[in-house]
């Protein structure tokens, strides 16, 4: 016993099967469901395990990569035993995340054991962290919507992405004199709505106060019976499984992860909404995650149809649970249609490949005044600018995973040929602080971040290439022959757009450097133009989108086409110049 051990951290970075990690993941999931998605739901109907299934998905995926550390070191493999909880540490925690917009939970070593059966007399079942957090409360909205809100759209929001997609269509639909409410959700003040520019478009929220219910949730603490699930030799209890899953629902975790006292008082809320706006068309970016499935939901009752339209890329792997709600589904490619099909769960959905309406404006951006703004960004954190200057399109990754990609990045920038330097731009749901450390190098390249209220997408058009691992900005670079670099270890998902010709993989420093040495070339060939299968790029997409859901409103209704194939771009009056801020 003195021998053989191991650290947490140590077990935890043991190499796992990502498809095994999956099928487990899916197997309990199912097996959830059969046991206790009859436990709770809403007075609407709607049960907890389908509003909430992508944050329990997360901690389940939590707990199985626990379970399978552990059959993944040799000792306890040869000879597995039982765990014994370290006394008084919470069940479920919290992991260290860039990210201001989700709460990463996790279920901790104890937690483990408590599923698997061990005693657990002097351990809460949250950590202190997480019994410490404040409530979050809904950012208030720039205008708000007084007297009639009758509208033929209403569109559902909480990210600054799920905006910057929507409002496009909204605005076209407002200049064919078509009326649309916009639900701001938003808990963080940096992801709220702007204002539209048009009076056709109101914009409300709900009270501040709706993402800080907590509470406890009767029905989600079972009596202990003997309903188990496997995950290879370890034995889950299905009902202190649910009891950890409880702590979820319980805990006010913004509009990202409501509690389910949250949830019962938003469906409420919407009722009251939609009973009043009588839409004929609910429009979302997001109709998976708690708020997105419940809106769905409510509008499904209401008999109102549901349009969703893709708000950034996707892949096989990248979503928490591959399923989509809406009876329309609006994605950027051919091959995003393939999986919607695949993902679709409404009987009669229909899917639509009609673009991204963020995109259309990006005939119209400035690539000299941002090239402008990369060469004073440099100058000002740097001392000079370099010759040639890369930007990272970061993502919201957990500590290691983002000085990971950090150094890879850097690396490669520091080998490369020609004078090199690096913009940091933080995802919108970042902290600029999460890169302090990495401009203090001094072994490494000149390095400036950009203020994450411009991010990527205000900046990427002046730079000589742009990194990243799957940000929708590599599509975007892509669009405008802006080189693109997929970087991250071999088995890493990216984009895929090195699939289609159309990036560089990068799986090491090495590749980094020699991507950028290329770069460097005079005779290096330009960049191909994207094709539809990765992007459908007309100019004209917010348009198209308008006409789609004007023309399934009433099938038995002729309505006129607001798309004008002539003039690209639907929207002319935003700014596209330097450190054009990210909406």
């Amino acid at each position: 016993m003195r021998a053989e051990q191991i650290t947490t951290r140590d077990l935890e970075a043991l190499p796992l099967d990502s498809g095994e990690v999956d099928e487990h993941v899916d197997r309990i999931m199912g097996a959830l469901e059969t046991y206790g998605a009859h436990l709770a739901a809403t007075p609407g109907g709607a049960g907890w395990l389908y509003v909430q299934h992508v944050p329990v998905r997360r901690l389940v995926a939590q707990m199985v990569r626990r379970l399978m550390a552990l059959t993944a070191w040799e000792p306890f493999a040869k000879a597995p035993g039982s765990m014994t909880l370290a006394p008084y540490e919470g069940l479920v925690g919290v992991r260290s995340s860039s990210s201001r917009e989700y709460r990463s939970y996790t279920v901790s070593w104890s937690g483990v054991a408590f599923v698997l059966g061990a005693a657990a007399p002097h351990n809460p079942l949250r950590s202190a962290p997480l019994r410490t957090f404040p409530a979050p409360q809904v950012a208030a909205s720039a205008t708000s919507v007084s007297g009639d809100l009758s509208s033929d759209v209403v569109a559902l929001s909480w990210s600054s992405r799920h905006a910057a997609t929507l409002l496009p269509v909204l605005e076209v639909l407002a200049r064919g004199g078509r009326r649309s409410l916009l639900i701001d959700l938003a808990t963080d003040a940096e992801e709220r709505c702007p204002a539209p520019d048009s009076g056709e478009v109101g914009l409300c929220s709900p009270s501040a106060g709706l993402f800080g219910l907590r509470g406890a949730v009767e029905g989600l603490r079972p009596q202990e019976d003997s309903a188990v699930v496997r995950v290879e030799e370890h034995t889950v209890l299905l009902g202190r499984l649910v009891r950890l899953l409880s702590v979820l629902l319980e805990t006010s975790g913004g509009c990202t992860q409501p509690s389910w006292r949250s949830v019962v008082e938003a469906e409420a809320w919407l009722d009251d909404v939609l009973a009043e706006a009588r839409p004929h068309t609910l429009l979302v970016s997001n109709d998976t995650s708690p708020l997105g499935a419940l809106a769905v939901h409510v509008a499904d009752r209401h008999e109102i149809n549901t349009v969703h339209v893709q708000h950034g890329a996707w892949t096989a792997e990248s979503v928490a649970w591959p399923a989509l709600h809406s009876r329309h589904i609006v994605v950027m490619g051919e091959r995003d249609a393939a999986l919607a099909n695949a993902w679709t769960r409404h009987p009669d959905a229909e899917v639509h490949v009609l673009g991204q309406p963020r995109f259309d404006g990006l005939v119209h951006l400035d690539r000299e005044a941002q090239r402008r703004f990369l060469a004073q960004l440099m100058a000002g954190a740097a001392g000079r600018e370099p010759a040639r200057i890369a930007v990272w399109a970061c993502q919201p990754f957990g500590p290691d995973r983002l000085r990971a990609q950090a150094n890879l990045l850097m690396d490669g920038l520091r080998r490369a040929d020609g004078d090199w330097g690096l913009v940091i731009a933080p995802h919108p749901a970042q902290s600029a602080d999460a890169f302090s450390s990495l401009t203090r190098r001094k072994d490494g390249p000149l390095v400036a971040v950009a203020d994450p209220r411009i991010g990527a997408r205000g900046c990427f058009a002046g730079a000589d290439a742009l990194a990243s691992a799957y940000s929708t900005c590599g599509i975007e670079a892509a669009l405008l022959n802006v080189p693109v670099l997929e970087c991250g270890p071999a088995g890493e998902r990216t984009l895929g757009l090195a699939d289609h010709g159309l990036a560089s993989r990068c799986t090491s420093a090495d590749e980094v450097a020699d991507a950028l040495s290329a770069l460097a070339r005079p005779d290096q060939p330009a960049a191909q133009t994207m094709p539809d299968a990765v992007c459908r790029w007309r100019g004209s997409s917010a348009a198209d989108i308008a006409h789609l859901i004007l023309s399934r409103a009433d099938a038995t209704a002729a309505y006129p086409d607001p798309v004008h194939h002539d003039a690209p771009g639907a929207d002319r009056t935003q700014a596209r110049g330097e450190g054009v801020r990210a909406r």
